[in-house]
């Protein structure tokens, strides 16, 4: 069993996706341990994305993350990863395959309804930055 989370950003709390995510991802056996809603200040974004610092998209990212809700989860289940990586589809959802939720929900290549972890190491780094143990029910 793997680990990743998923974040639905503030476009697709907006529009009000949230459920239609959640129904997505337990229809492909990613069980939710853990969600809340949380709206982080523009230091708490830069910090999830200090990654992307030296990216030229980095400022208006970080200022897109802060700028609403978002909705995070930790998901749980075989490859979950990956799994998660292809229900969302490519960044850019003009290149995302049909059904994925990027292609059906998201308007531009930063506005893209959510983010997912892109390996185990930085799926690890990444619940540990919104949750903790006591808040990751077990399955």
């Amino acid at each position: 069993m793997q680990r990743t989370l998923s974040i639905v950003k503030p476009d697709g709390v907006a529009r009000g996706v949230i459920g239609e995510v959640v129904k997505r991802l337990e229809a492909n056996d990613l069980k939710v341990l853990a969600m809340k809603m949380i709206h982080m200040t523009k230091a708490q974004a830069e910090g999830f994305y200090a990654v992307h610092r030296e990216r030229p998209f980095f400022h208006s990212l970080t200022d897109f993350m802060s700028s609403g809700p978002v909705v995070v989860m930790v998901l749980e289940g075989e490859n979950a990863i990956p799994r998660y990586r292809e229900l969302m589809g490519a960044t850019d959802f003009k290149a995302a395959a049909e059904g994925t939720i990027r292609r059906d929900f998201a308007t531009d290549i930063e506005k893209n309804i959510v983010h997912g972890s892109d390996s185990a190491e930085t799926a690890a780094i990444e619940i540990g930055y919104f949750f903790n143990a006591f808040e990751i029910n077990p399955r």
